[in-house]
């Protein structure tokens, strides 16, 4: 089964940028986790996102034409802020995978993925 780990931190607390004290060692520790998400055979995606100010959401209602709105549209301390797309055997060991995140603070969500395009682009359920 394929799972997302949603990533929410929040923005008020961001994490070292480029050329300040504490890159190094927080990068290290999201390598070492990729790393072994690689080594365990598991990573199927990921990434991290720019931050919720550079976001632009399109919105669309029941019959409606679509918005385009700057920003994000949650309006909550947390926002998204990375993902893995990770494949386990069950919630259990998603879980797992999921605590072993190396965020200083924040939460993540565990979803299952229930389809995606297969190489032709066709929809394909995920088991």
């Amino acid at each position: 089964m394929e799972y997302m780990l949603i990533i929410g931190a929040d923005e008020s607390n961001p994490a070292p940028g480029p050329g300040e004290p504490g890159l190094e060692e927080a990068m290290g520790a999201w390598t070492a986790y990729t790393r072994g998400l690689f080594e365990r055979g598991v990573f199927i995606s990921g990434g991290s996102l720019q931050p919720s100010a550079t976001a632009t959401t399109v919105r669309r209602a029941y019959g409606a034409e679509p918005a385009i709105i700057d920003g994000p549209f949650a309006e909550t301390k947390e926002q998204l802020a990375g993902f893995y797309v990770v494949r386990a055997a069950d919630l259990d060991e998603a879980l797992a995978l999921a605590t072993e995140l190396p965020i200083p603070a924040g939460s993540v969500e565990v979803r299952p993925i229930a389809m995606r395009p297969d190489e032709t682009g066709a929809p394909r359920l995920v088991s």
